[in-house]
């Protein structure tokens, strides 16, 4: 070995902390304030996509490292599959799950690269383990959002994001995605449910309601459509106070005097 040749000076506890909450806090920034950008990247019909933080707070949804092995251990890989196969908050959920597991493969990844003893991974750990996981955040964040405080300044014409059985009325609810209200008697049949909903026909494409599908009700003309057929997701959806349809946001009777 050279005479010359400096020992690699190893990073610290305090800057792999540092860096994991730089990530963390990109991740969560992506799937809350973020979420509608996040959602919208997540394309099913792309190849496999990774969900990444980065030490300077921001996120990026990209494809993975070519390289073998990575620089660094990569995130779930494919996200964006199962993003329509699942309710929205399920699937925020399960990659904040991921995203959790990334972030401590990352930190124990430096934690062994730059040669930190026992009591060193310790404090690291203990660090992390003082803030909760995105999972807690992403969940309470959305728990709070479904709270009966969440409605109680919500008019009565606020957007109507659930199709209801035919036979039954229209439900007012901030809940992202088509779900089914639930049902008191838990032996009801899935297609019983389906063929209930079979008459409902879309205002723009005249398609039927498809099981599984975002719907949002237009406030004027009481017409349902599906959010794709009029661009609205059912993240941007939760912030409409009252929802028109193009044809009722281009009739001037229809605006608010």
């Amino acid at each position: 070995m050279d005479g010359n040749y400096t020992p690699y000076n190893p990073r610290s506890v305090d800057e792999v902390f540092k860096d994991f909450k730089g990530r963390r806090a990109g991740l969560i920034k992506a799937l809350t304030n973020d979420v509608d950008d996040f959602y919208q990247q997540c394309d099913p019909d792309k190849e496999n996509l990774c969900l990444y933080g980065f030490p300077s707070e921001q996120w990026e949804v990209n494809l993975p490292a070519e390289e073998i092995p990575p620089e660094i251990p990569e995130p779930a890989l494919g996200i964006n599959f199962a993003r329509d196969g699942m309710r929205e908050e399920d699937w925020l959920s399960l990659v904040a799950v991921h995203s959790d597991a990334w972030l401590i493969s990352v930190a124990f990844y430096f934690g062994s690269r730059f040669g930190f003893d026992r009591a060193e991974r310790k404090r690291l750990f203990d660090m992390i383990n003082d803030l909760p996981t995105i999972f807690e955040v992403v969940t309470r964040k959305h728990n709070a959002r479904s709270s009966g405080a969440y409605h109680s300044n919500k008019s009565k014409l606020a957007p109507k994001l659930v199709m209801q059985r035919a036979s039954e009325p229209q439900t007012i609810t901030n809940t992202r995605g088509l779900q089914q209200q639930e049902e008191e008697d838990e032996d009801v049949d899935e297609e019983e449910e389906e063929d209930e909903h079979a008459d409902a026909l879309c205002g723009a494409c005249g398609e039927n309601y498809g099981s599984g599908e975002f719907w949002i009700c237009c406030d004027v003309c009481e017409k349902w459509f599906h959010g794709k057929c009029v661009k609205i997701t059912p993240a941007k959806a939760e912030h409409i106070k009252q929802y028109k349809c193009p044809t009722c946001s281009s009739n001037k009777r229809s605006r608010p005097s």
